[in-house]
C-alpha cells in the first residue's frame, strides 16, 4: 500500500477486454501505490473512469499519467508502447509483450533513451509455486523436463479471432506462458531441436503444437493443444537426481518427490503491479525475451501441417 503522503502513480490502462476485466482491474483496486487515471479502448469504458478511443486522445487528457497498462493484443503494442514512452510514461506490457524480437528491442532502447521504466510482465512467473521450483532445483541434475499444455481456445478466448490471426501467436499465446516458467526455473537454457504446429485452413496460427528442446543434457518435450476440453492441463514435470517436480495448474500447485501438493491463492498479477511500483520507484527496466525467443524460433524451425477449418 502507499504510504502517508506518497503520490499514487497515476495510471492509464490500455484495452478493456477479458484480461483486463478479470486480472488487471481486481488488482489495481487493491494496490494502493496505483490510481486508475483513464483507459483507452476502441470498444469498452469503465464507470466512473475518463475513458478515451485510443492510448494518444487518453495522453493528450489532461490526466497528469505517470504510467500505462497495455493489455491489448500484442499485434499494434509497438506502435501503443513508443507513444507512451515517447510522452515520458512508464510502460507495462501483458504477455506477450509485442509480436517481433526486433520490436521488443527496440522499445528498451526507446525506454532507455527516455529514462522511462519497460516492463514485460509473465504473469505466470508469478504462480505461487514457481519460485519454490527454482529454489529446489538448485544444484540438481536435471535429466527430462515435460510440459503440458491443453485448454480450450472456445473457453479462455471467445471469438477472439485476432489470436487465430498473423502476430496472434495462436496456441502459442497460453504456451508461452509455460515457456516463461521453464525459462524462470531450469538452469541452463532451453534450445529448440525439432518442432511441428497444426495450423487450421485459412488461418495463420497454429491450434497444436509440439516441440523437442535440449536443457543441458536434458530432454525438453512440450505439447500445446487448444482445444481441450472438459478439464484443463497446465503441467510442468522435471526428473532429477533427487526425484521428478511437478509443477500443476499453471504453477500454483507444487509437488515435490514424496510430498503432498502445496497451492496457495492466485497473486500473480497482484505481484506483477508490486513489481511495476518497484520498478517505477528505482527506474530500472525489466525486459526478458527469452520465452518470445523460443516461440520465435518455433515459427522458424517447425513443420506446418494444414488441418481442417477451425470456427468460435
Amino acid at each position: 500500500m502507499a504510504e502517508s503522503g506518497t503520490r499514487r502513480i497515476k495510471l492509464g490502462l490500455v484495452g478493456i477486454g477479458k484480461i483486463a476485466r478479470d486480472q488487471h482491474l481486481p488488482a489495481l483496486a487493491a494496490d494502493g501505490r496505483f490510481e486508475l487515471a483513464a483507459t483507452a479502448s476502441r470498444h469498452a469504458t469503465l464507470d466512473g473512469v475518463p475513458g478515451y478511443h485510443d492510448i494518444g486522445t487518453m495522453i493528450a487528457g489532461g490526466h497528469d499519467l505517470d504510467a500505462v497498462s497495455l493489455c491489448t493484443p500484442p499485434d499494434g503494442r509497438y506502435e501503443q508502447a513508443i507513444t507512451a514512452i515517447d510522452a515520458g510514461l512508464h510502460v507495462m506490457l501483458e504477455k506477450p509483450p509485442a509480436t517481433t524480437l526486433t520490436e521488443i528491442a527496440a522499445l528498451a532502447a526507446r525506454a532507455s533513451a527516455k529514462g522511462v521504466v519497460l516492463f514485460t510482465t509473465w504473469h505466470s512467473r508469478e504462480a505461487a509455486g514457481v519460485e519454490p521450483a527454482k529454489a529446489w532445483l538448485q544444484g540438481k541434475r536435471i535429466d527430462a523436463v515435460r510440459i503440458t499444455w491443453r485448454e480450450d481456445i472456445r473457453r479462455w478466448h471467445p471469438g477472439q479471432e485476432w489470436i487465430l490471426a498473423a502476430g496472434g501467436f495462436g496456441v502459442f499465446d497460453p504456451g508461452i506462458n509455460a515457456l516463461s516458467i521453464a525459462t524462470k526455473i531450469l538452469p541452463e537454457p532451453m534450445l529448440l531441436k525439432s518442432a511441428w504446429m497444426e495450423v487450421p485452413e485459412g488461418r495463420a496460427s497454429p491450434l497444436a503444437a509440439e516441440l523437442e528442446m535440449r536443457s543441458g543434457n536434458a530432454r525438453v518435450d512440450v505439447v500445446f493443444d487448444f482445444l481441450q476440453t472438459g478439464p484443463q492441463t497446465w503441467d510442468i514435470e522435471i526428473d532429477t537426481d533427487a526425484g521428478t517436480l511437478r509443477l500443476g495448474l499453471g504453477g500454483s500447485i507444487l509437488q515435490l518427490p514424496g510430498g503432498e501438493e502445496q497451492k496457495a491463492p492466485d497473486r500473480e498479477y497482484p505481484r506483477l503491479y508490486a513489481r511495476f511500483a518497484e520498478l517505477v520507484a528505482s527506474g530500472e527496466s525489466d525486459v526478458d525475451v527469452r520465452p518470445l525467443q523460443i516461440v520465435a524460433d518455433a515459427f522458424m524451425m517447425a513443420e506446418r501441417r494444414v488441418t481442417a477449418p477451425f470456427a468460435f
